[in-house]
C-alpha cells in the first residue's frame, strides 16, 4: 500500500487513545474534526473512511464515508464532501456504539488521496475494491471505545 507523507490527525482525538463519549452513538456523535496533510501534489479527491474492525459481524462496521473532499492541507471541510453510507444504514458518521462488555474497540480513521474522483457514494468494500488502482498514498490513525 502506497505510504509516504500523508498524514490523518484529529484535535479531537488522540492516536492510541480513548474516544470522548461526545463522538460516541449514545451521546450524541459529534463528527470529530480531522486535519490532512502531506497531500501529494497529483491528488485529485481525498475520501475519508472510519472503520470499525472489532465488531462482531463479518467485515466489522463502517462508521463513517466520506467522498469528495478537495485534495487540500488542514482541517477537513466535512460540508465540502458527499456523506456516504454508514453500516447503521444512514449515510455520514455515526459514533462508536460497542455492545456492553465487549472490550476496547479500535477505531480506525483512515484518508485516501485519490488519482480519480469517487463516482456516487458506495459502500466501504465497494469503494476499496473499486478504487484500489486509483489511491496514490493512504494513511491513518487508530483510537479506541469501549462501554
Amino acid at each position: 500500500m502506497p505510504v509516504k507523507d500523508l498524514a490523518l490527525t484529529s484535535p479531537d482525538i488522540a492516536a492510541g487513545e480513548r474516544i470522548d463519549d461526545r463522538f460516541a452513538g449514545e451521546f450524541g456523535a459529534d463528527a470529530p474534526r480531522l486535519s490532512v496533510s502531506g497531500v501529494p501534489a497529483d491528488a485529485v479527491e481525498l475520501a475519508i473512511v472510519c472503520h470499525d474492525p472489532d465488531a462482531p459481524m463479518a467485515h466489522g462496521f463502517t462508521h463513517w464515508t466520506l467522498y469528495g473532499l478537495p485534495p487540500l492541507e488542514g482541517e477537513i471541510d466535512a460540508e465540502a464532501g458527499r456523506p456516504g453510507p454508514n453500516d447503521d444504514g444512514g449515510h455520514g458518521y455515526v459514533g462508536p456504539f460497542p455492545p456492553y462488555g465487549h472490550g476496547d474497540h479500535r477505531y480506525y480513521f483512515w484518508v485516501y488521496a485519490l488519482s480519480r474522483p469517487v463516482q456516487g457514494t458506495p459502500t466501504r468494500d465497494a469503494f476499496l475494491h473499486a478504487y484500489e488502482g486509483a489511491i496514490i498514498e493512504q494513511a491513518r490513525f487508530t483510537a479506541t471505545y469501549s462501554r
